[in-house]
């Protein structure tokens, strides 16, 4: 693209509300696509069922507490509470990040079709800390053992202070979301007594939806 046809189309979108421009004279995504954005039926509906459940879960344990969706072999966050005191995640509400390392990311994964379930095996798996699984035939584990459990712990996957755990969330047609704690910890331990609670949250918001 022409530079002067860049510089006509930034402008317009500043203009426009799209992208706004710093102090520094760098561009940032605009207010105008925000408000967009959350008019998208897919995350307005589920996080309009998800907040109250959330709230309560972040009232009871003041840690992280993630909703996510899958798109592609993508996971994206539609919400995210946390204090100050929470552990720090690299992740963020409206961000992408790879489906395996992440406990929401797993529960999705594990319900998703078997070519996205492939394709993603098919790698390359990348490796964020020493305990990140990399090898695609014991993510095939992991991923039926998901399934069978019912719920997702990514043990110090993403950073090596955090550990998650992640419920999926069902409508009519199947799972289309996961809710998740993340706590600092380094072990599966640290989430143990967590669990029933991100099961609980997980299943009624599936209500909600369902009704």
């Amino acid at each position: 693209m022409p530079l002067s046809t860049a510089h006509r189309l930034v402008a317009e979108l500043c203009a426009w509300g799209g992208l706004e421009r710093d102090g520094d004279g760098r561009y940032r995504i605009g207010l105008r696509l925000w408000e967009l954005g959350a008019l998208a039926p897919r995350a307005l509906g589920l996080r309009e069922a998800a907040l109250p459940f959330m709230e309560d879960l972040y009232e009871v344990t003041h840690e992280n507490v993630q909703l996510a969706v899958r798109d592609g072999v993508e996971v994206v966050f539609v919400e995210r509470f946390a204090s100050r005191s929470a552990v720090p995640v690299l992740t963020e509400v409206g961000g992408r990040f790879a489906l395996p390392p992440t406990g929401v990311g797993l529960v999705l994964l594990a319900a998703a079709p078997a070519d996205v379930q492939e394709r993603v095996l098919a790698g390359p798996l990348q490796r964020y800390t020493p305990w990140t699984i990399t090898d695609p035939a014991q993510l095939r584990r992991v991923l039926a053992e998901v399934r069978r459990a019912g719920v997702a712990v990514s043990d110090r996957q993403v950073t090596a202070d955090a550990v998650s755990v992640a419920a999926p969330i069902r409508n009519r047609e199947g799972v289309v979301a996961a809710l998740s704690i993340v706590v600092h910890g380094n072990g599966p331990a640290a989430v143990r007594a967590m669990t029933p609670g991100v099961r609980a949250a997980a299943r009624a918001i599936s209500r909600s939806l369902a009704g």
